[in-house]
Parts: structure tokens; C-alpha cells; sequence
């Protein structure tokens, strides 16, 4: 998941030393003649190399909630981590049971499903109508739900809100476990083929 990315941030030290340098070649030197401003920039740049051997790089630690290498997969793959997140807040917030087991499906679900596209980038154009659509229309649903439940709302309407949303959670999770299972379909694809080859073999041998 999180990773901590180290980059080296160099030091303006050396460029002090050197311009330190060029101005005190220029306090003892004519540079107004071409042999003397070459020299003093010579003493700049001894300055600057000398410096820069002393004060290296200083290294910066920052932490990513991914990094595979590709921008825009570690931003999708931050945004659902975000909306799970949120999922799992309102499940906390929820008494009923049932819904709440589809909820915890539907987290299940979605967290497998970030670190298969994490472990594979390239599965990630398979899961941006997820990423886009079905998981934060789901939360959004769920947050609709939980402030009419919160709210202790009694009417007709918001009873056949509530009686909706809990008819279909158990879908909306079936839906997040075939969108994770669709991940597999190639490796599922390779591995029926190799063992048919295999079988065909022992069959073969006469085992």
C-alpha cells in the first residue's frame, strides 16, 4: 500500500561558495581584462566542485498511498482507497446487520480489487467504471441512507428509502465481487489451458 519515496534535494551551498568566490576574485582581480574574468570564474567553479564534495545531496523521505509508476493509477487507486474509507466509516455508523454484512463485502471486495490493479497496472483500465461510477454512487447511497437514519426519519418515503437500499446492498456487494473476479478471468483462462496440457500429457504416458 503506502510507500515511502526517497528523491535527493540538492544543497544551494556549492552555488554560495562559488558565487563567494567569483566575488572575491573580483575584489582582487581586473576583470575587466579577459584573462582576469577567466580566472575568476575558474575560482567560482574550483569553489562550487569543492563545495559540492562537502555538502551532497540531502535526501528527502515523502510518503505516497501508491507508486506503480503510472500518475494516473496512483490517483485512481487513492481515490478508491478514499471512498473505502469512507465505506467503512459508515459501516461503523450502521446497526443493521445484514446491511452491514454487505457492506463489509463490498469493502472486502473493493480492497482486493486495489491490490490486484496495484501488484498490475496494466488491469486498470478494467476497473475505471468502478473506480468512477459504481463505487462512489454505492457510498453515496449508503451516506443518504445512514443521514435519514440518523435523523430517525419515519415517513412513508423515507421508510421506502431505507427498504431499498437495504433490498439491494447484497447486490451492490455481489456486483464488487464480480467486478474483483473479472480481474482473474485471463489467469483463470491460462491456468484451465495448462491443465489441459498437462492432463492431455498424463494421458498420454498412460498415467
Amino acid at each position: 500500500m503506502s510507500k515511502i519515496i526517497r528523491t535527493q534535494k540538492p544543497s544551494v551551498l556549492p552555488w554560495y561558495a562559488a558565487a563567494l568566490a567569483f566575488v572575491v576574485s573580483c575584489a582582487v582581480l581586473p576583470v575587466y581584462r579577459l584573462w582576469a574574468l577567466l580566472i575568476a570564474l575558474g575560482v567560482a567553479a574550483l569553489g562550487f566542485g569543492m563545495a559540492k564534495k562537502f555538502c551532497p545531496p540531502r535526501v528527502v523521505e515523502h510518503e505516497v498511498p501508491f507508486h506503480t509508476g503510472v500518475e494516473d493509477v496512483d490517483e485512481m487507486l487513492t481515490d478508491i482507497q478514499k471512498k473505502l474509507d469512507e465505506l467503512h466509516t459508515l459501516n461503523e455508523a450502521l446497526p443493521d446487520p445484514q446491511l452491514s454484512a454487505a457492506m463489509d463485502r463490498m469493502e472486502k471486495a473493493g480492497r482486493s480489487i486495489v491490490e490486484t490493479v496495484e501488484a498490475s497496472p496494466a488491469k486498470a483500465r478494467q476497473v475505471r467504471r468502478f473506480a468512477n461510477y459504481y463505487l462512489p454512487d454505492a457510498v453515496n447511497v449508503l451516506e443518504q441512507y445512514a443521514k435519514l437514519a440518523k435523523q430517525g426519519v419515519r415517513g412513508e418515503n423515507a421508510a421506502s428509502i431505507r427498504a431499498e437500499v437495504e433490498r439491494n446492498a447484497a447486490s451492490i456487494a455481489t456486483a464488487f465481487e464480480n467486478q474483483l473476479d473479472a480481474l482473474y478471468a485471463s489467469e483463470s483462462m491460462d491456468l484451465s489451458a495448462d491443465l489441459t496440457v498437462l492432463q492431455n500429457m498424463m494421458k498420454g504416458q498412460g498415467l
